[in-house]
């Protein structure tokens, strides 16, 4: 789980009995020990553009032991949903961000006590009682800040009068189990079941530990269908029902979205098209297709190739003042989720051979669907690939996205007529691309230019399976 980012806690430290005894007297050093430690788990930064998160589900339940290095909660960012670690051991003492509930970037979600004694003391503090300073008379601990490491209290301010806190009954359930029965499963497994109307709690996980994926979901719900097809398909019609006239708040993915379209105004763009003759390369799709390539990484491949003959349709203008030539070709793809966009990464496609680009860009999608990307495979891109033509799109233009040099739209392929050189009337298939580019650093003669050896490699891609 090296992948896995840490929780970001803070410690409360209490000092004992002993301790403020003494506070009345002269002072004497190193005198007080401490009794009582409840850590805070914060919502943690995944993204440097991120500035709050949602809490997608809790793995831990109130009262279950955290061990270091055990996921503990699924966070939803701007662009997926990401596990997130413990960085210490104890109890899970109180939940204080339930799940589908949002929090800033560095406030606390969750109580973590270091011992059984330690609980009624947290269960105080996530209601308030615990660090209100009149009724406590202990020192608040400083605002929280959004940074990804551990930040720990190096010292505590002695108290004058005793604390005392009821025992707090801990709770045995909590809405990510399912009539106290613990249930673990993906949040894109979760997502499926509510789709497909499967009871995860009949369902038996085939992931680590028994956690429920996305197959286990398919495999029940195909089950079921045998017997209860009507009842599913009309559940399913429900659950699709779109309530005319109600207005939708925007999802995380959806805000961050329109946050760079908004930003993308900005930048002066400006697009060239070209049409090309994709008989060639419809050949060699339909000869390789069998081996696990994709369209997808045929075209990236493609464009790869030609950026490595025009850096400047790689490159990217950040501060309006200067321009960077990228030292990776990385190639982002566009894909439509439900609820929104996100575009995964081909990084250093250039150097990739086919087989290897496709079984990438397959594992990509598959993370994408399931919201299990990790920033660097969608933040990276260096230039950007938008595709319609599967859906019969002739032609249309892409918005550049932010930090980007240029973005190409591609076409659907369709028989067209034309004039072959000898004066002939023919028919091949063709299609149109459309490139949207940043016109502070890249003008008409370079998109021109890309374009022709674009079109060279489409129509002789012959080097394309090297």
């Amino acid at each position: 789980m090296a992948n896995l980012l840490h929780l970001n806690l803070r410690s409360v430290f209490v000092p004992s009995l002993s301790s403020r005894r003494h506070s009345s007297a002269a002072p004497r050093r190193h005198q007080f020990r401490v009794e009582a430690k409840v850590r805070e788990i914060f919502m943690p930064a995944l993204s440097s553009t991120m500035t709050e998160g949602k809490v997608v589900s809790w793995l831990k339940s109130e009262g279950d032991q955290v061990a270091k290095g055990e996921s503990v909660v699924v966070v939803e960012s701007d662009k997926a949903d990401m596990e997130v670690e413990s960085f210490h051991d104890g109890i899970m003492a109180a939940i204080v961000v339930l799940e589908g509930d949002s929090a800033s970037v560095g406030s606390p979600i969750a109580l973590l006590a270091e011992s059984e004694s330690d609980i009624a003391l947290a269960k105080a503090q996530a209601s308030g009682s615990g660090s209100s300073g009149s009724d406590q008379k202990t020192e608040a601990v400083a605002a929280p800040v959004a940074e990804p490491e551990p930040v720990l209290a190096p010292s505590v301010a002695p108290v004058s009068a005793p604390v005392s806190s009821p025992v707090v009954k801990v709770a045995s359930t909590h809405p990510a189990s399912e009539g106290g029965k613990r249930v673990v499963a993906t949040p894109y497994a979760k997502k499926l079941a509510k789709d497909l109307n499967v009871d995860l709690g009949t369902v038996v996980g085939s992931g680590p530990m028994g956690r429920i994926v996305a197959k286990d979901v398919e495999l029940a719900a195909s089950s079921a269908a045998v017997s209860e097809k009507p009842k599913v398909a009309a559940a399913a019609a429900a659950a699709s029902t779109v309530q005319l006239g109600s207005v939708v708040p925007f999802t995380t993915m959806q805000g961050a979205v329109s946050k760079n379209m908004l930003e993308s105004l900005s930048v002066p763009t400006f697009r060239v098209g070209y049409t090309m003759t994709t008989d060639a390369l419809d050949a060699l799709y339909k000869k390789i297709k069998s081996k696990g390539v994709t369209m997808t990484a045929l075209l990236a491949k493609a464009t790869a190739m030609a950026l490595t003959q025009h850096p400047v349709v790689n490159s990217s203008c950040r501060d309006g003042k200067s321009f960077t030539y990228n030292s990776s070709i990385n190639i982002a793809v566009a894909v439509a989720m439900d609820g929104g966009l996100i575009t995964p990464v081909l990084q250093d496609a250039d150097k990739l051979d086919i087989y290897t680009l496709s079984r990438k860009w397959k594992e990509l999608v598959d993370k994408a669907r399931a919201k299990q990307l990790q920033p660097q495979e969608y933040t990276t891109g260096t230039f950007t690939l938008s595709n319609l033509g599967m859906f019969g799109v002739d032609r249309f233009d892409a918005i550049l996205p932010p930090g980007t040099g240029a973005i190409m739209a591609v076409g659907a392929s369709r028989p067209t007529v034309v004039g072959t050189k000898d004066g002939r009337i023919g028919m091949k298939n063709q299609m149109q691309v459309n490139v949207t580019a940043d016109h502070r650093v890249i003008y008409g003669a370079d998109l021109a230019a890309f374009l022709q050896t674009f079109a060279q490699i489409i129509e002789d891609p012959k080097d394309l399976t090297f």
